[in-house]
């Protein structure tokens, strides 16, 4: 043996390949079959197999041997492995069992052997731990399950779903986990267990492989891009996972290469990375939503259909299959649908989850399943019942519940039958309630009542309340019924505020046009508003058909007619339309309607979280709305700004004083040309 070693390897002295042999092989059988392996082939130290070449192979290197390098696996090319030999040279267990590998008996997939039946044909992993032969009823479960761990000495068989390693101090990290090795001085958690690194084929890094593959070892981030990766085969023209030759630059698909198709989704067929048993998580996402919402009978209602598509249509099938696995809305819709819970507004209003219950109220009401309603007005509603409740004078609760029933609410039902506005605005209706609610108690403390009240309690009351200024449509409405006598209280003061220069404006509207790093979202709506002047209100309730393509040009419809738009603000229009938001959330409708989607399925985004991405980015929103309202006000007429920009006739004088323009002399010079006109 020490002949055969040294001549493998001539760097070391003889008696240092001694030592060598007697560390590999200290027992006569191990020394036996050291002797037969390295006279069986000659070059086992260079190839590492069978395994007892590797050990001394191994011990040649830390001695000092500059002729030999550590053993790697002929078919991966890992090393620190154990390896057997092949006729192409030494491979891991891994791969040797891969070249051993043959058609399961019992599924007809080709893979490695890890049994065989009683004809001795062999059986594959999967199939072997479903035979009948490894199933036993589980001493802890009770359920009958392949066994993990086979019971002795008294203890029961545990099944593979309930066997869990001991748990032990780790030796890297010192907390208890359950870890390897836990009878050992050296156990292990699985957090500290080392993996090996390889550099990856694909991109470079030296990261631990996820797989190995003929191009070589490749990375989990590589690996999951290159199962959902498809391009156009070079060979059959069809839009598939190419894989031939290996590597980046591959072309042909597997079955022009005559290879097997891997990760192919039994539904579908589409390859990509399966999320479960033969499923993408398409698929899956599919399967698992028309299992909810049929309450377990996999016939979904008619009336579900709507529902379940926009399940199936998010962009990331994966945040859906989360929400439906661990989504608290998803737990109330399988309540509604196996009739636990009645799908009706008020079922919802009183569920113990309310953020939950209305995400799903609006994926109901976009899907037909709840007839709509308007939000803001009905949380005014049931906010007005609990403030009134919580009143305890009953002259007080009277008055308060006729103020706001007849004034308040009736124009806010008024504003939500007339506007086309998603959402009805109630801000300063809940601040009138409350500050008639506020002032009639005010006066109860100092012991006077409404009746009794005086200017001078009046002027008490907006000194030192602050916010008091609210109290005034309660005071007029109750002065023209009889509840007091008039009183004079100053109107709210309007503040003009700043406006950014035009230098300012043009430089962030140039880089909200050309600044590809930032969102097209926030590029669309910055540029509303620094070139149209319109306000958050009007961007967030704008649709796509307020958008159109002439082919010659883009225009948008922000009043009575289309405006024109810049071509770069026009490429990015086109662009949010076809690409959309990112962050809809689950259960939006498949067909968008507006420009602006939000988070709840079915609605815009809100005006406050639009300015509040623009702040970020740092634009002024209403300085700069400002900006461009005067120095359009100065190029045009009242008229024809307020029919472009949707502006009501009255706020487009307002902005003409504004700009210090004089459009008084428009309408006759207009009427002085058209007469002179030939034809007219």
């Amino acid at each position: 043996m020490v002949r055969a070693a040294a001549a493998a390897d001539r760097s070391l002295p003889a008696a240092i390949i001694q030592a060598a042999v007697d560390a590999t092989a200290p027992t006569a059988i191990t020394m036996s079959r050291l002797a037969a392996a390295l006279a069986a082939d000659p070059g086992a130290l260079v190839s590492g197999a069978p395994p007892l070449a590797g050990r001394l192979a191994a011990e040649l290197i830390a001695r000092g041997s500059a002729a030999l390098a550590p053993p790697a696996c002929a078919a991966c090319g890992r090393t620190g492995r154990r390896l057997f030999r092949t006729p192409a040279g030494g491979a891991c267990q891994r791969c040797r069992n891969w070249q051993l590998a043959a058609a399961c008996i019992v599924c007809g997939k080709v893979k490695p052997v890890s049994g065989r039946d009683a004809d001795g044909q062999p059986v594959c992993e999967v199939c072997h731990r479903r035979s009948p032969g490894r199933h036993r009823p589980c001493g802890n479960c009770g359920k009958t399950a392949p066994v993990a761990v086979r019971g002795r000495d008294g203890k029961p068989d545990i099944c593979v779903n309930c066997y869990r390693l001991p748990a032990a101090s780790c030796s890297v990290c010192r907390r208890i986990r359950p870890c390897a090795f836990a009878g050992t001085s050296h156990p292990v958690c699985q957090q500290c267990t080392p993996r090996a690194t390889a550099i990856c084929a694909r991109c470079g890094q030296d990261r631990p492989p996820t797989a190995r593959w003929p191009e070589g070892p490749v990375c989990d981030p590589c690996y999951i891009a290159a199962l959902r990766q498809r391009g156009r085969c070079g060979q059959c023209g069809q839009q598939r996972r190419l894989v031939a030759p290996p590597g980046l630059a591959a072309t042909t698909c597997a079955t022009c290469a005559g290879l097997p198709a891997m990760s192919a989704c039994g539904d579908c067929g589409i390859e990509d990375k399966l999320y479960e048993k033969q499923r993408c998580a398409r698929c899956s996402l599919r399967r698992r939503a028309a299992l909810l919402l049929s309450g377990g009978t996999g016939q979904v209602p008619a009336a579900m259909t709507a529902v379940l598509e926009a399940i199936c249509s998010a962009r990331n099938p994966r945040t859906a299959l989360n929400w439906l696995r661990s989504g608290a809305g998803a737990g109330i819709l399988a309540d509604l649908a196996a009739g636990r819970l009645d799908a009706t507004h008020d079922a919802l209003d009183d569920h113990p989850r309310p953020r939950a219950a209305g995400f799903l109220r609006q994926m109901l009401t976009a899907g037909a399943v709840l007839p709509p309603r308007d939000e803001e007005l009905a949380r005014t509603e049931q906010w007005l019942t609990a403030l009134l409740a919580s009143i305890e004078v009953p002259g007080h609760r009277q008055l308060v519940h006729a103020f706001a029933t007849w004034h308040v609410m009736r124009r806010l039902r008024h504003a939500a039958r007339t506007t086309r506005r998603p959402r009805t605005y109630t801000a300063h209706a809940r601040n009138a309630i409350s500050a008639a609610a506020g002032f009639l108690s005010w006066l109860g403390e100092r012991g006077t009542t409404l009746p009794g009240c005086r200017q001078g309690d009046v002027e008490d009351w907006l000194a030192t309340i602050a916010g008091a200024g609210y109290v005034r449509e309660f005071l007029t409405w109750a002065a023209r019924r009889g509840h007091c006598q008039p009183f004079s209280i100053p109107g709210p003061q309007r503040h003009a505020g700043t406006a950014i220069t035009d230098r300012e404006r043009w430089d962030l509207a140039a880089r909200l046009l050309h600044d590809d790093g930032i969102e097209v979202t926030d590029r669309v709506a910055g540029c509303l508003v620094l070139l149209y002047g319109q306000a958050m209100t009007r961007i967030a309730a704008l649709t796509t058909s307020q958008v159109a393509d002439h082919g010659d040009g883009i225009t948008i419809q922000l009043g009575r007619h289309h405006v024109p738009v810049p071509a770069p603000l026009g490429n990015l229009l086109l662009t949010l339309i076809a690409d959309g938001k990112p962050y809809t959330g689950v259960g939006t409708p498949p067909g968008r309607k507006w420009l602006f989607p939000g988070l709840l399925p079915g609605r815009p985004i809100t005006p406050a979280r639009l300015a509040d991405r623009l702040r970020s980015l740092g634009i002024p929103v209403k300085a700069g709305r400002r900006a461009a309202l005067i120095d359009l006000a100065a190029k045009m007429p009242a008229a024809v700004l307020a029919d472009l920009l949707g502006l009501h006739p009255t706020t487009a004088v307002k902005w003409m004083h504004e700009a210090g323009a004089d459009w008084t002399r428009y309408a006759a010079q207009l009427a002085r040309d058209r007469k002179h006109q030939p034809g007219e």
